[in-house]
């Protein structure tokens, strides 16, 4: 998938209501690519946000994270589709069944539609975790990149477009699920910008030099006194990852 600058940034709109993402959106929809709408937001306002963005010609990546039996986040992935959502994401560690059966509804209900089929990524390692938490608090005894590994690897054979997870491990990804397997990459932060809850973390042009699809930005725009100003110096930063 050949993307441009523009189109691999993606902005994490978690605001408290339709309003305050509504002045997002209008300000950078020209700027990026996709618009992150997670639990914060959709809790909040539903489904309307997500017609929002549509409408503003915005595209939406629907960060919920479905993490639940099979048949239920197969309903899941039906509606995610019905929505008209360019990306949506479940968890990896649901296992196998879970994801095939996500692919499976999501296809069938595109077709019968006639409309394109999202975008469907795996969570491997949520950011915010880091080997210590991995192994004393959810008992994982595995090297945190080789759990992301392995669930990147599962994802992968249950059909899933790609992974969420960290630029720290989009090379040990790329060697085992090849270049045509998508990676988004969260807890991106410019240099200079404050860590904040992440734990891994990269600056733009670092994801993006490893080979990130798609990288996600929060506070340092969503923040900034200026969003579209941020945004820019964002992309001039990805830029330069060609020069």
């Amino acid at each position: 998938m050949k993307l441009s600058t523009r189109e691999k940034l993606v902005l994490a709109l978690d605001v408290n209501d339709l309003s305050s993402a509504f002045n997002l959106v209008q300000q950078l929809k020209d700027y990026v690519g996709v618009f992150k709408v997670g639990s914060q937001l959709f809790t909040a306002e539903g489904p309307e946000v997500v017609h929002m963005i549509n409408k503003s010609g915005g595209k939406v990546f629907l960060d919920l994270k479905f993490h639940d039996i099979p048949n239920t986040v197969a309903r899941a992935a039906e509606a995610a589709t019905k929505l008209g959502v360019h990306i949506f994401n479940i968890h990896a560690s649901g296992g196998y069944e879970l994801m095939r059966e996500a692919v499976e509804a999501s296809m069938q209900t595109s077709l019968s539609l006639g409309i394109k089929k999202p975008i469907i990524l795996g969570v491997t390692v949520l950011t915010s975790i880091n080997q210590k938490i991995l192994e004393e608090e959810i008992g994982i005894t595995r090297t945190l990149e080789k759990q992301v590994v392995h669930l990147a690897k599962l994802a992968k054979a249950a059909g899933l477009d790609g992974v969420v997870a960290s630029s720290r491990e989009i090379t040990q990804i790329r060697k085992a699920c090849g270049n045509g397997f998508l990676i988004l990459t969260p807890g991106i932060r410019p240099a200079n910008e404050a860590l904040n809850d992440q734990k891994r973390v990269m600056t733009p042009k670092e994801a993006l030099k490893l080979g990130a699809d798609f990288i996600v930005v929060g506070r340092p725009i969503r923040n900034a006194p200026n969003p579209v100003k941020a945004a820019k110096e964002i992309i001039n930063e990805m830029e330069d990852v060609n020069k």
